[in-house]
């Protein structure tokens, strides 16, 4: 309507047509004011009303229907990488001090919590709680890849909080079958994970146990072939002189053998720029040279231990060569032992793999649904959707009261059901 309409003839023109002012329908630039949209709703309160109404009723009924469920919480305290007993035993183990304080040193892992949230959140653990549980059943899963990601659905794992310890969140319909899977959780967890050296003491116990094997397996050989050569000869003593110097070459032979397995050990957490792995692979070259003059390396008979063969029986020769390899083998043996049982102490001292801080008990209180919320929520949007079909009623009924508005309808009617018949094609025999 042009904007230079005087206010009689407004009136006079809502009056031929029925409609209040108030609610007159309105084009161009004519500003539609909140008063307007509020008589337009109050026009059709009925409208909003009984959308809001029955929104609310359907909340509650769902809210009603929905049953409650609980959550049970454990709370963990992780292995804490920190210093090792080696330190206090590294008098023991004489020129190997040094790798068992280093060795006892943290891993440098950032958030160590996160290799353990990792392994309560992997397949084997999973699969390990639904069979324990009998969850397949509970969650009407066929497949066991089916149970476990609605178990992760209904679990949660957080070890992300500044505590530095670690959540375990069960969610399930009954508040004691919550706990007890909050709990079994962490039993399960430990069971899967006995196997595994997840710790540094752990880890040094696996290495050193595997040495040690082998270590065994080398003195039993050098034993046995030992046995041959004194039943070959006949040869069983040397004088006290040649055993001396048999034990010292075999002494130093062996330190040398086992500052390899210090520097091997410190590569396992240490890159080789490391001071102490240069500092132990000066000592290893320095043991190996001293080793070089005491083997008789030189041509003179004065060069070694070993004398030349022309100046001593092949029977004597071969004795001495078998005796020294047993020493060797006997104090290799001897130091990975050692070192093998501080690596168990440390693991001993480190305790459980995981320390239960707070066990879940059963929840007293309810964690879904959130019944007033959901009813209150629905209220809202249904009031908000009655505003909507109340003005779209009313933008409906100008359009019907107006000549072009009727026409554009019609047009918009056969168009659509033009298009809806032409879609429909017949068959073809």
């Amino acid at each position: 309507m042009p904007s230079d309409v005087s206010p009689s003839e407004l009136q006079e023109h809502a009056d031929a047509s029925g409609v209040p002012p108030a609610v007159a329908p309105v084009t161009g630039d004519d500003e539609i004011s909140l008063l307007d949209l509020l008589i337009v709703i109050a026009a059709r309160k009925r409208i909003v009303l009984s959308v809001t109404a029955t929104f609310a009723i359907i909340a509650i009924i769902i809210a009603l229907v929905l049953p409650p469920r609980y959550i049970a919480t454990v709370t963990l305290l992780p292995p804490q990488q920190g210093s090792s007993m080696s330190a206090a035993l590294a008098s023991q183990l004489g020129n190997l001090g040094g790798m068992a304080a280093l060795a006892g040193g943290s891993l440098g892992i950032k958030n160590p919590n996160d290799m353990y949230v990792a392994m309560f959140r992997s397949r084997t653990v999973e699969d390990a709680m639904v069979q324990h549980f009998g969850l397949m059943q509970e969650y009407r899963a066929k497949y066991l890849s089916v149970a476990r990601k609605a178990f992760e659905q209904h679990a949660s794992v957080d070890g992300s909080g500044k505590d530095g310890l670690i959540r375990i969140s069960v969610e399930d319909r009954d508040p004691r079958h919550a706990a007890d899977i909050a709990n079994g959780y962490v039993d399960q967890f430990r069971l899967q994970s006995q196997h595994l050296a997840i710790t540094e003491a752990s880890q040094r116990r696996l290495f050193f146990e595997q040495q040690l094997e082998q270590a065994k397996d080398n003195l039993a050989n050098a034993e046995e072939a030992m046995k041959q050569t004194e039943q070959k000869t006949g040869v069983i003593q040397l004088d006290s002189q040649a055993r001396a110097l048999i034990e010292s070459a075999a002494s130093l032979r062996a330190q040398a053998a086992a500052k390899e397995v210090q520097i091997q050990g410190m590569r396992t957490y240490a890159t080789g720029e490391n001071s102490q792995v240069v500092q132990a692979q000066q000592e290893l070259d320095s043991m190996r040279a001293q080793l070089a003059r005491l083997g008789g390396s030189e041509d003179s008979a004065s060069g070694g231990i070993i004398v030349p063969k022309g100046q001593v029986p092949e029977a004597g020769l071969e004795y001495v060569r078998k005796l020294r390899d047993v020493k060797y083998n006997e104090t290799i043996f001897e130091i990975l032992a050692r070192q093998f049982e501080v690596a168990k102490l440390d693991e001993a001292k480190q305790g459980a793999l995981i320390q239960v801080v707070d066990p879940a008990v059963v929840p007293d209180r309810k964690s879904s649904p959130k019944r007033a919320l959901i009813v209150l929520v629905s209220t809202v949007a249904g009031f908000l959707l009655g505003i909507l079909l109340a003005l779209m009623a009313k933008a409906l009924e100008n359009v019907q009261n107006e000549p072009e508005g009727q026409e554009r309808l019609a047009k918009l009617k056969a168009t659509l059901f033009s298009k809806a018949s032409a879609g429909i094609q017949p068959l073809e025999r």
